[in-house]
């Protein structure tokens, strides 16, 4: 699993596949948490992930795809859009500092 300090993250993408609107939520969701920082926060597809994506945050069944599409960035998958555990802990890391770990598995 890779990993990342979350004071060093500068590029955090949130990736999708279905386009149901959900990822998009999110997406507006960390860039208000982030907003007195310098991270940049953006939504693509799955297949299109920048290759300076620092951390990429998707659903944990893209999980495999992402790292695939951005073998640079920490990939972090998540299960539930809302209060999910791993989201948090990013959230956490970025904004006091930490490790920003990778998931397991897809």
């Amino acid at each position: 699993m890779s990993t990342i300090d979350g004071s060093a993250v500068r590029k955090l993408v949130v990736a999708c596949d279905a386009g149901m609107g959900s990822s998009v939520m999110l997406a507006s969701q960390l860039k208000r948490e982030f907003r007195k920082l310098p991270v940049l926060v953006e939504h693509h597809p799955v297949s299109a992930i920048p290759a300076d994506a620092d951390v990429v945050l998707c659903q944990a069944g893209l999980a495999a795809r992402a790292r695939a599409g951005a073998p640079g960035a920490v990939v972090v998958g998540f299960r539930m859009f809302l209060g999910d555990p791993h989201v948090a802990q990013v959230v956490a890391a970025v904004k006091q500092g930490g490790p920003v770990v990778g998931t397991a598995g897809g």
